[in-house]
């Protein structure tokens, strides 16, 4: 019996550690892409229900999408609300798992497995197909999950304990309603400790494999099997909630109660499916084909989660003010220090998912840099004692904002090159480490600029208003070429050969423009005008001169 126990934690791992491939496979195969439809594909409840479902499906882990969807409310990337309905999809696709295991109990799976990952593991290796690597890596897990389920299979159908199984559940029966109990305690605890709902039925799915073959049990035996698996089954449900929670720990408000959404969605479901658990099995048994369990329980996992959403989706907006209403703001929200923590379950769950949650810190810091060439062009503009005042201060506290943001995103970053990540995520990386480094640099030629300019205002300082009026234009020209980066920066996306001709042109613009402002400045030292003003504004010059080269540098990264 200790082989047969060990066989079993053997199979176990083999099961958890193939789904495990198969999600990274595919979302290695995939790229961003996944990630991104999940970040956009949420306009309402129901798009959201269709990307939580499809996203689910695809990646085999409704706990990978739990968590990259709580990271990116937690980001700002998706409302709450928009959650909600990628939460109930997700419920339903991650069902897809019970059903791969019970079509597969219609003939030996276990058979398949080694030819599978004999196969995926043969393409991997074979340079030619490197590049379809994570699609190899996928069937390798694919083949891996077959043998766990043939080894969980063998395990139950082994006499003494398909015996121990019988005896024990009609030990609990004897207790009426509370054998109910003990069967949902069993479902919560074992699911919260594997962390996946999908394992878990396919623990109780193989049981009933290695049970309704031919000799291994009676059909009343069968029966009392069925309603102690269902209602296993359907604890799964609140146990699958722990990777929700882990996700949130630390998180902010909005994180926080996507979380309790998913808490409380799945407790609530739980509830109603055992308030009407005769009336729930019965319509499952008339719509599961013929007597077979091992359908019964799939079909019983499917129609459990599309009840549960039928009933809550039209309740979407609801849900979220209650969540609110349970879960505070957070109390001060600092807006001068930056923060960026690196989502550990993220990283285990979905390793592309943290570089698309660098992308987005990306964006923001791209932001922060175009409003710092906001506040210059107002500078320049009204040239008054305001922004000595008050927009030198906005610059300064700005900078320092981007300061922190290049340090921790660096930092975040280097964390992601040790993941396990596609190759357009490598590429995303380096790239995001370059283009951070420009724009700080483009930050700290912002605040050399405000402080001259700032200088030149404190001491009054007189300037030519024609010569005054060519510096604006010229300004602009710096500020067209950031702002056309940063919509490419925004969403790292490469620049077209003619998007770079362009960029190309108008730093060429800048140069020609600073090679007439500076002899035009040199003219008027030469006849005798306030040397301090014009050395200032030659400076000022040179300054927005090498902003326009920053820009130019983050164009040729981008290409």
């Amino acid at each position: 019996m200790i082989l047969e126990t060990i066989n079993f934690a053997g199979s176990l791992c083999f099961l958890l550690y193939g789904m495990k491939l198969m999600s990274d496979g595919i979302q290695k195969s995939a790229g961003q892409k996944l990630q991104a439809a999940l970040a956009f594909m949420t306009g309402n409840r129901f798009v959201g229900l269709l990307t939580g479902c499809i996203l689910t499906m695809i990646i085999q882990s409704s706990g990978a999408t739990t968590v990259m969807l709580v990271s990116f409310v937690n980001a700002g990337l998706v409302s709450v609300t928009q959650a909600i309905g990628v939460i109930f999809g997700a419920n339903i696709g991650t069902t897809v798992t019970g059903w791969i295991v019970a079509l597969g109990s219609s003939f030996e799976i276990k058979d398949y497995a080694i030819p599978i990952f004999g196969l995926g593991y043969l393409l991997y290796i074979i340079k030619k197909f490197k590049k379809r690597e994570g699609f190899w890596l996928a069937i390798m897990g694919f083949g891996m999950l077959f043998f766990g389920l043939g080894g969980l299979s063998d395990f139950f159908a082994v006499p003494e304990v398909k015996s121990f199984v019988i005896h024990f559940i009609d030990i609990v029966n004897d207790f009426g309603f509370i054998s109910y109990a003990i069967g949902l305690f069993i479902g919560i605890i074992l699911t919260a400790l594997i962390h996946s709902s999908s394992a878990m039925s396919a623990i109780v799915i193989g049981m009933a494999v290695a049970m309704s073959k031919e000799g291994n049990a009676s059909l009343q035996e069968l029966e009392e099997f069925w309603r102690f698996g269902a209602v296993m089954i359907i604890g799964s449900s609140v146990g699958s909630t722990v990777d929700a929670i882990l996700a949130a720990i630390g998180a902010n408000a909005n994180a926080r109660r996507t979380a309790a959404v998913h808490v409380l969605f799945n407790v609530a479901t739980v509830i109603i499916a055992l308030i009407f658990f005769r009336p729930f099995i019965s319509f499952v048994e008339l719509v599961s084909p013929g007597h077979n369990i091992v359908f019964r329980i799939a079909m019983l996992n499917t129609a459990f989660k599309v009840m549960g959403t039928v009933i809550f989706i039209p309740f979407v907006n609801q849900i979220s003010k209650f969540v609110s209403i349970l879960i505070k703001d957070d109390k001060i929200p600092e807006n001068t220090v930056y923060k960026l923590e690196f989502n550990e379950r993220m990283a285990i769950e979905s390793p592309e998912g943290c570089v698309f949650r660098a992308q987005n810190e990306v964006k923001i810091f791209s932001d922060k840099v175009a409003q710092m060439f906001d506040e210059l062009q107002a500078g320049f503009s009204d040239f008054k004692p305001d922004f000595a005042e008050n927009g030198y201060k906005i610059i300064v506290n700005l900078e320092d904002y981007c300061d922190q943001m290049n340090e921790q995103i660096t930092q975040y970053l280097v964390r992601c090159t040790h993941l396990h990540l596609s190759n357009e995520a490598k590429d995303n990386t380096a790239l995001m480490m370059q283009l951070i480094a420009e724009m700080e640099a483009m930050a700290d030629g912002c605040l050399n600029i405000a402080y001259q300019l700032k200088k030149a205002i404190e001491k009054e300082m007189v300037f030519d208003q024609e010569d005054f009026d060519r510096l604006l234009p010229y300004f602009e020209l710096a500020r067209q070429l950031m702002y056309f980066i940063y919509k490419n920066v925004a969403q790292i996306q490469r620049l077209t050969p003619e998007q770079f001709q362009f960029a190309s042109e108008l730093e060429q613009q800048i140069d020609d423009e600073r090679i007439a402002l500076k002899k035009l400045a040199r003219h008027r030292l030469e006849s005798g005008s306030n040397v301090r003003s014009e050395l200032l504004y030659m400076d000022i010059i040179r300054q927005i001169e090498k902003i326009g080269d920053r820009c130019f540098d983050a164009a040729g990264e981008l290409r």
